[in-house]
């Protein structure tokens, strides 16, 4: 894939990655290289295929001295493969599971609330960000073999985002420690786990430079969503940049049921003149997700919004790119999707990027997938949809509101 090239004041170098054909050997090859710790956080952890591949490389970065530390999901992460459980152990791999389910699992509504990010850094000098799982390309959970891989991407960053992805993964990681000893009745130990933080780095960060790639300098900066400081900061950096949007919006997004604020900015950028184009799920994956999306064609398609719906693969990403060929291009790759599990419950982490030679290659990508991987929604066959559709759709938006009242969330 080429890659986009600018100078920015903030000393960021942005590489994209598209799928775990380039993530996965950008990743490993940070492992293979870490002196002092990795920290992997990620919603699925999958060994099939070259999912293996990054845990083999966590392994030996841990057997050499290096500090490994990972942290998955309840939900999205099955248990830990007695196998590898055996061998992270002896190795020295440290493995978190993020808010277990327990005996009544998903039906206590406060569990809801998932950790959906993929972060990783290395060395506190190397960050990695976007919505791509620890899971082959070719293979899903509940689908098994793919014909052709999933649509997705996240970035390899250096500079001064790399610090706040660094203390973000360590408060986490250290909050987990915290509770685990409160469980045990070591409150002691909770307090003193809890002030640690792990926010100290590595090494003087003087000394934390990267080796130079086919990556550029490009003005950046992470976004974080948790249900504390930050619960709003990803839907008001995606309406601020569709609201001073002047030429062009395209948005690929997995799972899409924006609320009112952000359909309404949609709407409103559309019908000033901005060629808005939506890049949506188009294979069935999950009922509530897949069906809840599609009464908002509706209103979106009547402002002359374009949608698209990816049909080569599953669409697994969570992007932006607006205005490319202006003079403020905006471009976010991340892990949140523009629906309510993400953007009211679940923490997510997202890189935007302010580029032109960024924004034109991920505007390219996705401009490619519209064309040849997808299928345009007629606004006639929207309409005239079968009964049998419209009721599965109501049913399944019905349900993800219930969810959401259960919550007390409003969207």
């Amino acid at each position: 894939m080429p890659q986009a090239a600018s100078t920015g004041r903030d000393g960021h170098q942005i590489r994209l990655l598209e799928g775990s054909r380039e993530y996965f050997p950008a990743l490993i090859a940070a492992m293979n290289r870490a002196r002092s710790e990795v920290r992997l956080e990620t919603y699925i952890f999958d060994f099939s295929g070259d999912g293996a591949l990054v845990a083999e490389a966590l392994i030996q970065a841990a057997q050499r001295g290096v500090a490994t530390w990972v942290v998955v999901d309840g939900v999205g992460t099955g248990p830990l493969p007695a196998l590898w459980r055996e061998r992270f152990k002896d190795a020295g791999v440290q493995w978190r599971i993020y808010s277990p389910l327990g005996r009544l699992g998903l039906l206590i509504p406060s569990r809801w609330r998932r950790l959906h990010r993929k972060l990783c850094v290395v060395d506190g000098r190397l960050a990695f960000c976007g919505g791509i799982n620890i899971l082959d390309d070719f293979h899903d959970p509940q689908h098994g073999k793919l014909s052709h891989p999933r649509l997705d991407f996240a970035v390899r960053a250096s500079g001064a985002l790399v610090l706040q992805a660094h203390a973000a993964t360590g408060q986490l990681w250290w909050r987990i420690q915290a509770v685990r000893n409160v469980r045990k009745r070591n409150f002691p130990q909770a307090l003193s786990t809890l002030r640690e933080g792990g926010l100290t780095l590595p090494w003087n960060q003087e000394d934390a430079g990267v080796e130079p790639d086919d990556g550029r300098v490009a003005h950046a900066s992470l976004l974080l969503r948790d249900n504390l400081l930050n619960r709003s900061k990803i839907e008001r950096a995606y309406r601020r940049a569709i609201g001073s949007a002047r030429e062009e919006i395209i948005i690929a997004n997995a799972y899409f049921l924006p609320g009112r604020k952000l359909r309404k900015a949609l709407i409103h950028a559309a019908q000033r003149g901005v060629k808005v184009r939506l890049l949506l799920q188009g294979k069935y994956e999950y009922f509530m997700q897949f069906h809840a999306t599609r009464p908002v064609y509706g209103a979106l398609m009547a402002a002359g919004v374009e949608i698209h719906e990816y049909t080569a693969s599953f669409l697994h990403a969570k992007v932006a790119v607006i205005d490319a060929t202006g003079e403020r291009p905006w471009a976010t790759v991340g892990s949140s999707n523009l629906d309510p599990l993400s953007l009211l419950l679940a923490r997510e982490a997202n890189v935007v990027v302010e580029d032109a030679a960024f924004a034109a290659v991920l505007r390219g990508r996705l401009l490619q997938a519209m064309a040849h991987e997808s299928r345009a929604v007629d606004v006639a066959d929207y309409a005239n949809r079968p009964l049998r559709q419209r009721i599965k759709e109501r049913i399944a938006l019905g349900l993800l509101r219930f969810g959401l009242f259960l919550t007390g969330k409003r969207y």
